[in-house]
């Protein structure tokens, strides 16, 4: 009987390999693009091979299951999306940015002129009277917005000569811009803007989530566009370049002209699977609607003390105390200072229920409020106009928290506009519009409050970013209102941590300003 004899095992072993592929991606679906590199994790496959075996289908399967049944959100992140946003109002746009993991640009009320700019009009119903005020009173900083913008540019033309070397078209519009920098103080939340972003997925779900769950019309609507954006069909640059190219292709050979159009011509749909599910968030909404009742009935309705342009919060109380005052503060009109010592006065069961009024309607899907994001040594507290705040917004590694719309604060003086004999003019203007605001009493009232408005907003950040904010924003040919608050930035850091001034390499904003230096 003869014996079986065993095959020897074969043991494969990895081979030395140093030559790092390295090749960009194009022509691939965001979402089967997430998935491919999402397979990294599970597979040995390369990203070609990947890409050759998916579909759109498989895609979806992938995510239903990995992306909703067992949470794995960091998926989302490898899909990127971009999108153009137009026709929405300033107040909307300041909404739809107030994310900190965001990209895009914004058309500039710094260089373009907005005198023929639309704006966007709430619904009044029946209250015709409303209406009326509303659209009297947008026509009215319009006008004054026009009119202010030509006088500056009149009065700089006087101030400032043309050097022989610049060019008349040069120095016309270096100048109107200077002008705009303070001509756009009147522009309204109404005036309509555009913007483009990019953002992953998973900022995008959440980003639909917030503006669904805003009390503001427009914003809920401005969610649900761009929700049916990112399901819907993606508009192509070159959908009309490749239909004609299939209608060739078809006229000389039938059946590769419907080859062709399966590939030239089909819907690309953007994020089908992973904002489909986005909606209003229950828990932002009613946590949001308590802490505004928490808020009144703690200060009731003690007076707003007076604050500087930029309060640097010296750190003095307990994580419990910041957690708890950063929570009531974008529900409340007062500076951090005086609501944080308030809370600081309460007991500690006290001091925990408001904590935990933030978190009482959180379910398993949501994150904490950003409120919750404390511990930062260095809390800078701003009251700026709207217009240089929104500059400020695009610092996304601040942990940012924004009071809401009030003319509590008054509005600020631009640069210039005294020397060149306009301030009553643009005092009027202003004041105007605060009155039908406050007359109007509503959410669509907010619409009308010109940019030089100021607000109160939170900024926790850690010394890199206070150092870079300081040093890039006090530069000569930024607006002089960040200027300032960079330089208020500087000077507070400068006061409480003297050894650390030496490293800022911020720009002077009391030296005088080249005017023809952009």
């Amino acid at each position: 009987m003869s014996e079986t004899v065993a095959e020897p095992v074969v043991v494969m072993r990895a081979e030395p390999q140093n030559q790092t592929e390295v090749f960009a991606v194009h022509g691939a679906d965001p979402e089967v693009l997430a998935y491919a590199m999402a397979k990294y994790s599970r597979s040995a496959l390369s990203m070609k091979e990947s890409l050759k075996e998916i579909s759109s289908q498989r895609a979806e399967q992938f995510l239903n299951t990995f992306y909703f049944q067992y949470g794995h959100r960091s998926i989302a992140d490898l899909a990127h999306i971009a999108f153009a946003v137009e026709r929405l109002s300033l107040l909307a746009a300041i909404s739809l940015v107030d994310e900190q993991r965001w990209d895009g640009q914004e058309r500039s009320t710094r260089y373009q002129n907005f005198k023929k700019s639309s704006w966007y009009m709430p619904d009044f119903g029946t209250d015709r009277d409303a209406a009326q005020l509303y659209r009297e009173s947008i026509e009215g900083l319009f006008t004054a917005y026009h009119e202010l913008a030509e006088g500056m540019f009149e009065s700089l033309k006087n101030q400032v000569a043309r050097p022989n070397e610049m060019k008349q078209e040069s120095y016309d519009r270096t100048l109107k811009a200077r002008a705009f920098d303070v001509a756009r103080y009147l522009l309204p939340l109404a005036t309509n803007t555009s913007l483009g972003q990019i953002v992953n997925a998973r900022t995008l779900e959440t980003q639909v989530s917030r503006l669904l769950s805003s009390p503001y019309a427009e914003i809920r609507e401005l969610g649900e566009r761009l929700r049916a954006a990112a399901t819907g069909p993606a508009w192509n640059v070159h959908a009309e370049e490749l239909a004609g190219l299939q209608r060739e292709i078809a006229a000389l050979d039938p059946a590769l002209g419907a080859k062709a159009e399966a590939l030239l011509t089909r819907e690309v749909k953007t994020a089908p699977t992973l904002v489909k599910y986005a909606a209003s968030n229950s828990y932002e909404i009613e946590t949001k609607r308590e802490l505004l009742q928490a808020a009144a009935e703690l200060m009731q309705g003690e007076a707003i003390q007076p604050a500087p342009l930029v309060d640097l919060v010296e750190r003095a109380e307990s994580l419990e105390v910041e957690i708890a005052t950063t929570l009531l503060y974008g529900s409340c009109h007062y500076p951090y200072r005086q609501l944080r010592n308030r809370v600081a006065s309460l007991s500690e069961a006290r001091i925990n229920e408001l904590i935990a009024l933030g978190t009482r309607h959180r379910s398993k899907h949501d994150e904490l409020l950003r409120e919750f994001s404390a511990g930062q040594t260095l809390r800078f507290d701003i009251l700026m106009d709207i217009g240089g705040f929104r500059d400020m917004h695009r610092h996304r590694r601040c942990i940012q928290v924004l009071q809401r719309y009030t003319t509590a604060h008054g509005y600020a003086i631009p640069e210039g506009v005294a020397e060149a004999g306009l301030q009553l003019q643009y005092e009027a203007a202003v004041q105007s519009a605060h009155n039908s605001h406050d007359k109007l009493g509503t959410e669509s009232a907010d619409y009308l409050l010109p940019l030089g408005t100021r607000i109160r907003a939170l900024f926790k950040m850690d010394f890199a970013e206070a150092l870079y904010i300081s040093e890039l924003r006090s530069q000569q040919q930024g607006h002089f209102s960040y200027r300032r608050v960079a330089w208020e930035i500087y000077e507070a850091v400068r006061k409480q941590y003297p050894s650390l001034a030496q490293y800022f390499r911020v720009t002077d904003v009391n030296e005088p300003v080249d005017l023809l230096k952009r």
